[in-house]
């Protein structure tokens, strides 16, 4: 039995002229139509339900029809919701119609015509040529992408950024709202409390350790990555604080349940700012900030090493940002100092071998110019000296050799170990008592 009334085929039938239907007819038709009738308001349903709405409207039915390939019933299209009204034609049959807006026409008359809308108009111009965006009023100037990089982008960006290029006080309004529970704001506090306290190392110990094993702290990770990148890039004389954050970023790391491969792009610039800037701690002690450079070192062959499969750029694009620090001439021995322990650290033998012995005889005479000329800076290159030996210990190491009794460097191949690092490294390699380590760099 069909819910559709039958009378209303009947008197839609008699309005084309269809006098006399028998009553299979017009039950078949009843069906009929209550069937595409459910088949309409079922599409009309899902484009509601897709718009996240919970109020059918008229252009729902419309799309419905569209997709069923019927033509739209014209004359509904509304932005304001229509108004019924109901009349009665008779006892139990009530009429609703739509309530049309009177309009006074004097008013139309007389109101104002609206203005004329302009032609509609096409331009074309060159969004980059060859690679190269030319410089056009329609194209921004590179002043205003520079500015546009700095400025931190939604809750995820560096806001860090920013401060260094002086826009600190732009205010990103982030798109969703991350809430944390009392007890894990409680918990961040403590524990930033903590690494920041000089006095207390108990509570040092402890909070770096909760960090290692704690495994309900995966809401607090881009917190931590925001605090980290924070203190460093504000407290770059405070060799305690810059200790601390490669601290917490090695706990952080260390942690197994706590998922930092998105935070990686954020991770990594701390890190190379502890381990490559040209500045670091009070000007006291110039020799007191190379056990942090060494830390971070540590810590980027972590990073390279745990994250280098999530991230195919990850290793050539540390071990490039080192090497381009290395070869610099006018950076001070210190950064040097951090580039050549962080290529190590990323790239192992290998980037030893290929990075760092080629460029060894013009930096031997950088080093020699600093020694013999007796500058401030004689203490630092001794550091990097003694960094250039280490790296280059690693390569015997991994190459398996072990020394043997009775052997020693001959004058011929120390003169080729001259002609390949130059005279100063060559001595100093030479004075390790390692042979082995002579024949692997001629080998190299």
């Amino acid at each position: 039995m069909s819910v559709w009334n039958p009378d209303n085929i009947r008197d839609v039938a008699e309005s084309v002229g269809i006098a006399t239907l028998n009553d299979e007819v017009l039950s078949a038709l009843s069906s009929d139509v209550e069937f595409r009738l459910s088949q309409v308001l079922e599409e009309a349903y899902k484009f509601m339900r897709h718009s996240k709405r919970t109020t059918l409207s008229t252009q729902d039915i419309t799309h419905a029809l569209r997709l069923l390939d019927v033509e739209p019933v014209y004359g509904y299209e509304s932005t304001r919701p229509l108004r019924f009204g109901e009349a009665s034609i008779g006892p139990g049959q009530p009429l609703f119609y739509v309530e049309d807006e009177e309009v006074d026409f004097e008013k139309l008359i007389n109101a104002p015509l609206p203005k004329v809308p302009r032609e509609i108009s096409f331009t074309a111009h060159w969004l980059a040529v060859e690679g190269v965006q030319p410089s056009i009023p329609q194209n921004p100037t590179t002043a205003d992408s520079r500015n546009q990089e700095l400025i931190p982008k939604g809750p995820g960006a560096n806001p860090n950024l920013a401060a260094i290029s002086g826009n600190d006080n732009v205010t990103i309004k982030p798109l969703v709202k991350h809430i944390l529970s009392k007890e894990l704001q409680l918990y961040f506090e403590k524990v930033c409390s903590a690494l920041l306290d000089e006095t207390n190392d108990e509570y040092q110990v402890a909070a770096l350790a909760s960090l290692r094993s704690d495994p309900g702290l995966h809401q607090l990770v881009p917190y931590f990555v925001q605090f980290i990148a924070e203190k460093v890039t504000h407290n770059l004389k405070s060799l305690f604080i810059l200790t601390q954050m490669m601290q917490l970023t090695t706990a952080m790391l260390d942690n197994e349940s706590l998922y930092v491969d998105p935070y990686i792009a954020s991770i990594v610039p701390p890190v190379l700012t502890c381990l490559v800037s040209p500045r670091l701690g009070a000007s006291s002690n110039p020799l007191e900030h190379y056990p942090l450079r060494a830390l971070a070192a540590s810590l980027l062959g972590l990073i390279a090493k745990k994250y280098a499969k999530s991230s195919h750029i990850l290793k050539p694009r540390l071990a490039r940002t080192c090497l381009k620090h290395f070869l610099d001439p006018n950076k001070p021995f210190a950064v040097h100092y951090g580039a050549i322990l962080g290529i190590q650290a990323v790239g192992g033998r290998e980037a030893v071998r290929v990075l760092i012995v080629p460029n060894l005889k013009d930096y031997g005479k950088l080093l020699q110019e600093a020694i013999e000329g007796g500058t401030p800076a004689k203490a630092d290159a001794e550091m990097t000296i003694g960094a250039v030996l280490g790296v280059l210990e690693k390569l015997e190491d991994e190459a398996g050799m072990n020394l043997t009794n009775g052997y020693s460097v001959s004058e011929q191949e120390n003169t080729k170990l001259v002609e390949k690092v130059g005279g100063l490294l060559s001595s100093r390699i030479v004075g390790l008592g390692r042979p082995h380590l002579v024949q692997v760099l001629l080998e190299t």
